[in-house]
């Protein structure tokens, strides 16, 4: 066993405290679950008599149950923060000058990317390192680019980007790149290869996205809580999305900003040292992790056979059974990341996450030894999907039960039941209304609940003062209502694809595009028509029923105007002049987020050539990449080169497949015989002219 699975007094007051917090929980959440469901069965003609009604009802609690647990987590959170904070966690454990006091270890901060806008990602790490740079503790320090990228115009641009990045920081022999030539098990794989090569010259590592930002004072901070706590191995921050341009990111920005801090509060209340690894914004423990947190592929078939796509929770879950703690500390700040700008882009990356937190229910219930803790925080982010066909299916039954009461005579026998005495439906209007408020309450009432913590606690003027942060909190309930049953029919659809193992493709995160109205109509198509469908049949039905569909028949059908509209920038800039969905850090100013605005804005000057013709024609570039490529002739690989390099010397780079061209790009002798033979052809072949447009840049340069 692990010195970190050693019993300590702490340990095990943690624990205790844990155990407790999730006693209360599950008897809040599973007590208000029973008596709505209660409820619902009075308020069903037969009071759950039939097998429609019984399914109704099942669905019910599954949903409510859901619902409340986000509930009562952020009225955990709510109490936490009114009593000054959570005494147990571990940050409360150290004072600040014991933290001073703390020497650093040598600690890696890894940025894997895959096919990322280059400049932007890498000005990104740039303005990390400067903030690092600042706290005057550099040298405990690596920092690693790990590329996933395929193509070969993505990662020649990448190994220039780094080469001028590493001179511009001072950073060589501190700044590292490496690209995989096999891209096996997605980010876990990018990550695992870096351990197996580099693993030991660290002793923690520090796990970035493209989109992340932390300051150099958060990280530092970090790497000494995790010197002072030998037993956690993973140590998550709660991330905050900021620099949100359009409507639909500030939407999001300003519901993650303003609502997390009961929710996050909440939830490291209760997870405490067995809390989730959200897979970036962290700080890991490297020896363990290595040891510990290896990822077989899933033996299952289908969707449960493979690698697994999800891999954060899972590292978290067999940390936690090697011995060691995960706790989230959102107290610790500094921490950010950037939110899809549409719609259709979050969409995007939940069909993804969808499939990789499916994945999770066989690790849940065929892995040995997890703790209850993480098996429940895999349960969590299953229903993170599978809640929408839940919902979905609940919308069916009781479309189905509505058309039955309205189209069929009434059953005084339902199912069968040929009894001595029949069954009279009944109707309760009034325990019907009560339990839709009910579930109103549990939606929104914790939005409110955080406005009252923003008044006690004196901070509503970093939201822009109190009235402008309460019609914020109306403007994001509105589109919030608007896109749930939007994002409801689209995660069903994921979740079916996912289950019948349709195969997805992995790229890089739109950053900066609207969406259009021809892609608003052909993604949103199939909802709009569901939408007015149901919407006409209700109508057809009974003018009730009709009414009751609309909140979420609507929304369906608006589904492309609101696509397209959220997507806009000017509205969300519009917005933020009236100083609406205004967060702390759009007030005030912070020397890590302005220079990641700087150093992005400061795009390289356009070439009229691609970064492949560059990397051939330019002798910087091609020094460069031969520095950094291979001697691949070898054998039959030979011949296959130097055919490649003949073929695109006489016809261009189009001549080739992305593949050919990699391995060009790859080979040191190829590189060479690239440049030489392509400054050597004629003036009207592909390289002729691709020189003189090399030559036409140079001199307006």
């Amino acid at each position: 066993m692990d010195n970190a699975a050693t019993q300590s007094p702490v340990k095990h007051r943690w624990r205790m405290v844990a155990n407790l917090r999730r006693a209360v929980l599950m008897l809040l959440v599973f007590g208000q679950t029973a008596v709505a469901s209660y409820y619902l069965l009075w308020v069903l003609p037969y009071h759950g008599g039939t097998v429609l009604e019984i399914g109704m009802l099942v669905l019910f609690a599954i949903l409510y149950a859901w619902i409340a647990i986000g509930f009562w987590t952020a009225v955990f959170g709510f109490v936490i923060r009114l009593f000054g904070g959570d005494r147990h966690s571990i940050l409360k454990r150290h004072t600040d000058a014991e933290l001073l006091r703390t020497p650093l270890a040598k600690t890696a901060v890894l940025l894997p990317i895959y096919h990322e806008p280059v400049h932007w990602t890498l000005s990104g790490l740039k303005a990390v390192y400067r903030d690092i740079e600042r706290t005057g503790q550099i040298e405990h320090f690596e920092f690693y680019i790990l590329s996933d990228s395929r193509d070969p115009d993505v990662w020649l641009e990448e190994q220039v980007a780094w080469n001028k990045l590493a001179k511009e920081l001072g950073g060589e022999g501190r700044v590292f790149y490496r690209r995989r030539p096999v891209n096996l098990n997605y980010k876990s794989g990018n990550v695992a290869d870096f351990l197996r090569r580099w693993g030991k010259r660290c002793k923690y590592m520090v796990v970035l996205d493209a989109d992340s930002l932390m300051t150099g004072s958060t990280i530092v901070r970090m790497v000494r809580l995790m010197q002072r706590e030998p037993g956690v191995g993973i140590l998550q921050t709660n991330p905050n999305i900021i620099n949100g341009q359009s409507l639909f990111a500030r939407i999001q920005q300003f519901a993650n900003r303003f609502y997390s801090t009961l929710f996050a509060s909440g939830l490291a209340a209760i997870q405490m040292g067995d809390a989730a690894f959200w897979g970036h914004n962290a700080i890991l423990r490297i020896e363990p992790f290595m040891k510990h947190c290896g990822l077989r592929k899933l033996p299952g078939i289908g969707i449960f056979g493979g690698p697994i796509m999800s891999h954060d929770f899972v590292e978290a879950a067999f940390m936690g059974r090697a011995g060691y703690e995960v706790w989230l500390e959102p107290g610790v700040g500094g921490s950010y990341e950037e939110s899809p700008p549409t719609l259709a882009d979050e969409l995007a990356r939940d069909s993804r996450w969808a499939k990789g937190n499916l994945q999770h229910l066989w690790v849940m219930l065929r892995e040995p030894g997890l703790r209850f803790a993480h098996r429940m925080a895999f349960l969590n982010g299953i229903m993170a999907y599978v809640a929408s066909p839940l919902w979905l299916g609940f919308l069916i039954l009781t479309t189905i039960a509505a058309a039955n009461m309205t189209l069929m005579p009434i059953e005084y026998f339902p199912d069968g039941n040929q009894g001595m005495f029949p069954r009279w439906p009944e109707w309760r209007p009034e325990w019907a209304l009560g339990l839709a408020l009910s579930t109103l309450g549990l939606l929104f009432f914790p939005k409110f609940l955080a406005i009252i913590d923003a008044v006690i606690h004196r901070f509503t003027k970093d939201f822009g003062g109190s009235f402008r942060l309460f019609c914020s909190v109306m403007l994001e309930i509105v589109i919030s209502v608007l896109l749930a049953p939007v994002r409801m029919w689209a995660h069903s659809r994921y979740v079916v694809s996912a289950l019948l193992n349709v195969s997805l493709q992995w790229a890089g995160q739109n950053r900066t595009e609207e969406t259009g109205w021809q892609e608003a109509l052909i993604t949103q198509l199939p909802g709009m028509l569901v939408g007015g469908a149901w919407s006409t049949f209700a109508w057809s039905l009974d003018t009730m029923f009709f009414l009751w569909s609309l909140p979420v028949a609507l929304p369906l059908i608006l589904a492309a105007p609101t696509s397209v509209y959220l997507s806009r920038n000017s509205l969300g800039q519009a917005l933020r002049k009236r100083r609406l969905l205004l967060i702390p850090e759009e007030r005030k100013t912070m020397a890590l987020l302005e220079d990641a605005v700087w150093y992005r804005s400061r795009e390289p000057s356009n070439s009229t050539l691609a970064p492949l013709e560059q990397a051939v024609l330019r002798l910087d570039h091609n020094r460069l990449h031969q520095a950094l490529a291979w001697d691949h002739r070898h054998g039959s690989r030979k011949a296959e080169l130097e055919s490649c390099v003949a073929r695109c010397l006489e016809q261009g780079p189009g001549a080739l497949s992305r593949s050919e061209m990699s391995q060009i790009a790859r080979d040191r002798q190829s590189l060479r015989a690239m440049h030489e033979g392509a400054w050597r052809a004629s003036p009207d072949s592909f390289w002729g002219r691709s020189i003189a447009r090399l030559s036409a840049q140079t001199k307006d340069i």
